[in-house]
Parts: C-alpha cells; structure tokens; sequence
C-alpha cells in the first residue's frame, strides 16, 4: 500500500507532526482499495475452489456455503471488483506524475542514460508494472463478465475470446495480482504502520489535518 498499489512513493507520512491532507487522502484511497480488493480476493478464492456447474451436475459443491451462500459470493466478487476498479483509477490519476516520472527513469536507466536506479527502485518498478498489467487484464475481463454474467441471454456472447479463455485470464492475472499486491504491501510496510498509526493518533487528537504545502 503505501502510495501504495500503482506509485510506490516512499514514506509519504514519515514526517512529525499532523497529516497533511494529502496524506490523509492517500490513506483512505489505499485503504479502500484495500478492502475492496480483499473482498474481490476471498470471493474469488471461493470460486477458484468451487467452479461453475450446476447442483448435481458435473460440480457437485457448486452451491457449498462458505460463511455465504454462492449468490451472495457472486455479489461481493462483482461489486467489491467495481469498486476496486474505480477507486483504482482514482488512485492512477491521484498518482499520475509519479507513474510517468518512474516510467521515464526506468526507460532512460535501461538505455543507459540519466541516473541510475537502485536495485531496490528497480524491483519495486516492475512489481508495480506487473500489478497494473494484471490489473488491466483483470478488469477488461472482469467487464466482460459483468456484461455477459453466467447464465444470462449474453453467456454466450463472444468478444476477442471464448468465455472459457476470458474465465482463464481473469482466474490467472488476478491470481498474479494478489500475489504482487503481496510483495508491494510487503516493500511498504513501513508506511503502512507509520501512516496507520499517525492517522488514528490524530483521529483521537482531533487535530486537524495540515493543508498541503504548493510547490
């Protein structure tokens, strides 16, 4: 997280003192992406396990309750992925000057022009390189299903791909997305804790958040 699933800015909050409200900002962004995309992640590990069928049929667990029933899965999968989706675009666009920056330096260390990136830098670059890819994959199919949901008069509807091929690109990027999103909280923990912590202390202060300073 941090300035977290698409940015990798480092330590935003690391500063003493009130939040700016750009800090605060960030926080609340990442932290709904964070639920959101948890919410889309369980649902999701639900129906890797307990795949489409039909009661009886050739899957005879498709309607097993798991805290909810399938229905209920299927609604957090749809809604928490919109959501997520969203409120990730609002985070790229929050974010843009960094993506374009990084993007830059990557280009211009790889051609060996300008400065040098650290090693560090580098893996936290393509670990956010990877999310985003994966994340536009898991979104274009994830639209595709919302449009031609199972079941539906559209089931069948074909666009570029076969359903089957759509279900495996949004089975396998959002599996990789996880796991990079894992890597990412992981490289930003630090920023995590700290902003976490700054941002309940000043909730209980009642302070004010610090406007943020123009550049």
């Amino acid at each position: 997280m941090g300035s977290c699933v698409m940015n990798g800015c480092l330590l935003l909050g690391a500063e003493r003192g009130p939040m700016s409200k750009r800090t605060r900002l960030n926080w609340l962004i990442d932290l709904t992406v964070f639920l959101s995309g948890l919410a889309a992640a369980l649902s999701g590990i639900y129906y890797l396990y307990l795949p489409n069928g039909y009661q009886g049929g050739r899957n005879p667990l498709y309607d097993t309750v798991i805290v909810f029933h399938r229905g209920t899965w299927e609604d957090i999968h749809t809604w928490g992925g919109v959501i997520m989706v969203a409120i990730l675009l609002v985070h790229i666009t929050y974010h843009w000057s960094w993506v374009k920056t990084m993007t830059r330096r990557m280009v211009n260390a790889i051609r060996g022009r300008g400065t040098r990136m650290s090693s560090k830098a580098r893996f936290n670059v393509l670990i956010d390189a990877l999310i985003g890819l994966c994340f536009v994959l898991v979104a274009t199919s994830g639209i595709y299903f919302l449009f031609a949901p199972s079941g539906s008069a559209h089931s069948t509807v074909t666009f570029l791909f076969s359903r089957t091929t759509w279900d495996l690109i949004h089975t396998w990027s959002g599996t990789t997305m996880i796991a990079g999103a894992v890597v990412h909280f992981a490289i930003h923990w630090g920023w995590v804790t700290k902003v976490s912590t700054r941002f309940f202390t000043t909730l209980r202060s009642g302070a004010r958040p610090v406007p943020q300073m123009s550049r």
